[in-house]
């Protein structure tokens, strides 16, 4: 049994409660209709029982357990939003099998049979290969039943799932969601605008102003607000204020909340509970990382115009970083020689060395800051919208048991592989083209660390923004002012250099990147031509990791938090 006692919900900077003693008992095996009209606080009481939205008083129990004492286990609970929660490059099955390998503990002939089985209850079975991206509203709606499901949930609460259905859609959801309250000791609660299947209910709550005007049986509704057909009742709702409605039914007689059935029902659902806690756990930590980090890679390789956009940059960048040195290319493979040369070889090119110094120096510090530039953009665009992109999925999966943390290790890894593909190509091509001397290790590392940082960074800005213009914006920002700030081309003020720079992922990776040439002309001929001082090699790299670092711990924390939409 449900029991909301005296439920308020009061948000800042907002004049009026959203809900205000709310009050209802649900018993198990039951279906049940949240009714109003827009803006009464239907979808806000699904949320408050869902534990979204943390109410400001009262009480909530389930199964005679306070709520607020204890959550509620995630395969108890399911929970059915109105936005789509699946994966459109997705097949129905795939989407299904890995819904259910991220919730619970199983073999994979264990899952696919839950899968087999929840797909024939809610009719899905001839659709299993299709993606999710062409199906109608009504088939969406029983995928994202038939995804809740599959933990066999006690206490399911499905919001607005019939809105915008043709009739035979929604007399088809209506009876499926009927027949599920029945199974296993189920309790249901509808949010819906529809009052056309009103007989299909055990039960209506109708609220008005986020205030209780009615919770009882839907064969009385039309008596009680004095109506002829139950399509007269928002009329009617509207003839009077919200809180004279709840003091009318404050003031009506309840009948007896646990009934002798009730409490009989009460039992049986306890007991198919506490079964449920020896067959279904959540899955490991590492298991939820390999699921979401196998789903991530598959929907990648789903999207072409993802993949093109990502073997463009990784090709073209490295060519763009050496077209733009084509002019100097002779002058640096000329001057490619190592400063422990013989003292003839460096007087004839005294004269050449002195001329082309300017030029060389400028190009060599031109290049390297290209290079980690560029690279900054690779992983702006990669990880930009990692998290805000899915943002609606990832709070309805941690609501079903994703820890944020598993998500967060399944996008690094993903990510990782770009950042590694992108650094090597990278430093390879253009190290191949210019022929610059010099660790060929060493110049990856501060190249690929710099790409992690920026990467991860910009994986924590996707992680606190709200939608995805602003994240954009925000990493856009973020890669923007590296070159500036970082003083490699334009000298800053010292004081400026001094507070910019330890923020400034590209000047730590330019300052490595150059550490390697120190053995060479190339390395005196940047020293001659800038005034920004140069870091070492260890202190760069060190920092570059803090960098990379910060951003995960940022990102972590930022999808941790609740952000529904």
């Amino acid at each position: 049994m449900l029991a909301l006692h005296s439920i308020c919900l009061e948000m800042e900077g907002v004049e009026n409660p959203l809900l205000s003693e709310i009050s209802a008992l649900f018993p198990t095996r039951h279906f049940g209709a949240i009714l109003g009209p827009s803006g009464c606080g239907k979808s806000t009481l699904l949320k408050v029982i869902a534990g979204i939205l943390p109410h400001t008083s009262g009480s909530i129990y389930w199964q005679g357990k306070n709520l607020e004492d204890e959550d509620l286990p995630a395969h108890q609970l399911g929970y059915v939003p109105q936005f789509s929660c699946t994966h459109p490059r997705l097949t129905v099955r795939e989407n299904l099998v890995y819904g259910a390998r991220l919730r619970q503990k199983g073999t994979r002939q264990q899952i696919e049979e839950r899968v087999d089985q929840v797909s024939e209850e809610t009719g899905l079975i001839d659709l299993q290969d299709r993606p999710a991206g062409v199906l109608s509203g009504g088939q969406l709606r029983r995928l994202g039943l038939a995804m809740e499901l599959t933990t066999r949930p006690s206490l399911l609460l499905a919001d607005e799932v019939t809105s915008g259905l043709d009739p035979k859609s929604e007399e088809e959801i209506i009876a499926l969601l009927a027949s599920l309250s029945q199974e296993q000791g189920r309790l249901v609660l509808l949010v819906t605008h529809s009052l056309r299947q009103i007989e299909a209910y055990d039960s209506v709550t109708v609220l008005s102003g986020g205030f209780l005007a009615y919770s009882a049986d839907p064969r009385d509704l039309t008596d009680y607000f004095q109506v002829k057909s139950p399509e007269l009742i928002y009329p009617a709702l509207a003839k009077q204020e919200p809180k004279e409605w709840a003091a009318d039914w404050s003031a009506v007689p309840k009948p007896e909340g646990l009934t002798q059935q009730n409490i009989l029902e009460e039992l049986k659902a306890i007991s198919l509970t506490e079964g449920q806690k020896e067959t279904l756990e959540l899955p490991s930590l590492l298991s939820q990382v390999g699921t979401w980090l196998r789903r991530r890679i598959q929907i990648f390789l789903r999207d072409p115009a993802q993949v093109f956009l990502q073997l463009t940059l990784l090709l073209v960048f490295p060519a763009v970083v050496t077209l733009f040195a084509y002019r100097g290319l002779p002058e640096v493979r000329n001057m490619a020689m190592s400063s422990d040369t013989g003292v003839v070889e460096q007087l004839r090119d005294s004269l050449a060395f002195t001329i082309q110094s300017s030029r060389v120096g400028t190009l060599v510090s031109g290049l390297a800051m290209f290079q980690v530039i560029l690279l900054a953009l690779m992983g702006s665009n990669s990880s930009a919208r990692e998290v805000v992109g899915d943002r609606p999925i990832l709070e309805k999966e941690k609501l079903a048991g994703l820890r944020p943390g598993a998500a967060l290790l399944g996008m690094s890894i993903f990510l990782s592989f770009l950042v590694f593909a992108q650094a090597s190509w990278m430093t390879l091509f253009v190290r191949a083209i210019c022929q610059f001397p010099g660790d060929v290790l060493g110049q990856w590392i501060p190249l690929f660390l710099v790409t992690g940082a920026v990467t991860s960074l910009c994986l924590a800005i996707s992680s606190w923004c709200s939608s995805s213009e602003q994240a954009s914006l925000g990493s856009l920002y973020l890669v923007g002012f590296q070159l500036p700030l970082s003083g490699a081309i334009l000298a800053l003020p010292e004081t400026l250099g001094l507070i910019t720079r330890p923020f400034i992922s590209a000047y730590w990776a330019w300052s490595a990147y150059l550490q390697t040439l120190r053995d060479t002309r190339f390395y005196d001929l940047v020293k001659s031509i800038t005034e920004t001082p140069l870091a070492t090699s260890q202190v760069a790299l060190w920092i570059l990791l803090v960098h990379l670092l910060l951003g995960l711990v940022l990102a972590y924390f930022g999808m941790r938090r609740s952000q529904w939409r």
